[in-house]
């Protein structure tokens, strides 16, 4: 995220996880004095501009007599990020580090509640709008309440529209684009298909993702099973799963299509195939169906 945006985003989402994460504070006996003395450890070990590993803030915490064994070092990490104590710091080779926010992060003006609220649903359905409320809520982890309220806030620079008994927010910005094909599409005018990741926005960002999905897909067991891998899109639906299999020196894309695909759209998927290969520095070859 953007420096200016992490205390304001921290203020805002980090209470929420802290409740998320209560059961297991209390299953590995992380109290309020625990995080206390760890995130003074972690403190003092990172002033001066220092960055250090997951695994050198854990040798920092044993020799301050605080246990980080097993699962406690990452909560007592993830806790220290939440009260903005530490950052991501340099990469060290291919290892994360971390360092102290103040250090790392210049000031940046605060936002009472209701502008950080009013903010976040804002960039939220300017990135990913048409959105509804529970779309918010699952993607920041805000209550449904505080989700609703924040879109009422924003509303002034939103669109509402109901469609039976959902209610969607879009983005009303001239600032936000509208662009549609990606500019390496070899025709605009045809079909658009992409081999998205399992954790692309256009399915994990929404609670409700039956918008997202191809009208003329099978029943939902078969579908989920199907994308339970990476997905296939076109034009912007989902229309089926792919996985990768490492074979030498090339790559295997297995396709399970849900719909029919025509000629048009299986020269696109080839050509997007390319474009994975040219990525990964590899042939590709295509199959399943």
């Amino acid at each position: 995220m953007a420096p200016a945006d992490i205390r304001w985003l921290l203020a805002l989402t980090a209470p929420r996880v802290h409740v998320a994460s209560a059961y297991q504070y209390r299953i590995l006996e992380l109290d309020d004095a625990t995080f206390r003395r760890s995130e003074d450890a972690m403190a003092r070990a990172l002033a001066g501009g220092r960055h250090l590993t997951r695994a050198e803030i854990g040798r920092v915490l044993g020799e301050a007599g605080i246990p980080s064994g097993g699962l406690r070092l990452g909560y007592l990490v993830m806790h220290a990020e939440l009260e903005a104590v530490i950052c991501s710091g340099a990469r060290r080779g291919r290892q994360q580090t971390y360092a102290l926010l103040e250090e790392r992060v210049p000031p940046a003006r605060q936002r009472s509640r209701d502008e950080a609220l009013e903010e976040l649903a804002f960039r939220f359905v300017a990135g990913h709008g048409p959105a509804q409320a529970g779309d918010l809520a699952w993607w920041s982890g805000l209550t449904l309440t505080d989700a609703r309220r924040a879109l009422d806030l924003a509303a002034p620079r939103l669109v509402r529209e109901t469609h039976g008994e959902r209610t969607f927010w879009a983005s009303d910005s001239a600032d936000v684009s509208q662009s549609g094909a990606a500019p390496d599409s070899a025709d605009a005018s045809g079909p658009v298909v992409r081999l998205l990741p399992n954790y692309d926005e256009l399915l994990i960002a929404f609670r409700d993702r039956s918008d997202a999905l191809d009208p003329s897909r099978p029943a939902d067991a078969r579908a989920s099973e199907a994308l339970l891998a990476h997905i296939v899109v076109r034009d912007g639906l989902v229309v089926g799963g792919w996985r990768r299999r490492m074979a030498g020196a090339s790559v295997r894309v297995e396709l399970r299509s849900l719909v029919p695909l025509d000629s048009a759209e299986r020269a696109a998927l080839a050509a997007e195939a390319e474009r994975l290969g040219r990525f990964l520095g590899r042939p590709v070859e295509l199959g399943g169906a």
